[in-house]
């Protein structure tokens, strides 16, 4: 069983932006798909298991984003 959270990412204004993001969320253990919708600034990942929220915020931050609160 797969799980979709969403969160909100702040900064991103560009298609290299959406790469960056969905590069770093990829690499995390157990991610299927990340799905950005950038004028929203809503980031879905589908994983195998629930994610740490410390973990997206890393992933994001390391692309050089910020993650706003936790997922829905």
């Amino acid at each position: 069983m797969s799980v979709t959270t969403t969160y909100t990412v702040t900064g991103m204004t560009c298609q290299h932006c959406v790469q960056a993001v969905t590069s770093e969320l990829a690499e995390l253990p157990g991610v299927r798909e990340v799905r950005v919708d950038l004028p929203a600034g809503a980031v879905s990942v589908t994983s195998d298991a629930p994610l740490s929220v410390d973990a997206v915020r890393a992933a994001v931050d390391e692309a050089g984003y910020e993650l706003v609160g936790g997922g829905v």
